[in-house]
């Protein structure tokens, strides 16, 4: 099973699998975001847009880009201020603009080293010069670390067709090598899902573009 297929399988038996209500990560994010004046924001892996749905809100202009279709269909209703597209973030050439900043919530962990790299690419061409991220993605202080076939270091796959990458600090450092880092660390983010309520222990890193 490949990626779109797992997506679209769960987004269309689960729905809004995550419920209404923003990622912590978000409301952290937004607040450096309105701190630093960006107005225009991508998000890769948009879901059904109950991260964009914060930024629209407060004026941002958002765009996602998101794999299942299903998930692409909910945001269009859920987030209607938002801009949304379907497809890949392994190519995101879906308009020709820049922006200020993203905004990447547990999407990077869910590849393999040479397609981190790639949607890292992807994403530093889709930054105007000196852009603001905030990626979000899950550490080795995860409970499910180790759980599952171990295809790369510190890559694991629990279920067909879903590695997840655990980061460590250093590793999550190196990946943005071309970025100044301003701020780096781990947070608690709360979910509940089918009655499955869990605590992520999840790695953050804010950084601006060095070129």
């Amino acid at each position: 099973m490949d990626k779109q297929e797992y997506w679209e399988s769960r987004f269309k038996a689960e729905g809004k699998i995550w419920g209404e209500s923003p990622s912590q990560s978000a409301h952290a994010a937004l607040h450096l975001f309105l701190a630093n004046n960006v107005k225009t924001v991508l998000v890769p892996g948009s879901g059904y847009g109950r991260n964009t749905k914060l930024f629209s809100a407060y004026g941002l202009d958002v765009t996602g880009i998101e794999i299942s279709e299903t998930a692409y269909k909910i945001a269009g209703q859920f987030d209607p201020r938002s801009k949304f597209f379907n497809g890949t973030v392994m190519n995101m050439s879906f308009d020709n603009r820049r922006y200020d900043a993203i905004y990447c919530f547990n999407v990077l962990h869910l590849f393999r080293q040479l397609e981190r790299e790639l949607f890292l690419n992807q994403c530093i061409d889709k930054l105007k010069e000196r852009g603001l991220v905030y990626f979000v993605v899950f550490s080795n202080e995860e409970s499910t670390f180790g759980q599952g076939q171990e295809t790369e270091p510190n890559t694991f796959e629990s279920k067909p067709g879903r590695p997840v990458h655990y980061f460590t600090e250093a590793d999550l450092r190196q990946y943005f090598c071309n970025f100044k880092i301003i701020d780096i660390g781990t947070i608690q983010d709360p979910e509940n899902h089918g009655g499955d309520a869990h605590i992520h222990m999840l790695r953050y890193i804010f950084a601006r573009l060095n070129q």
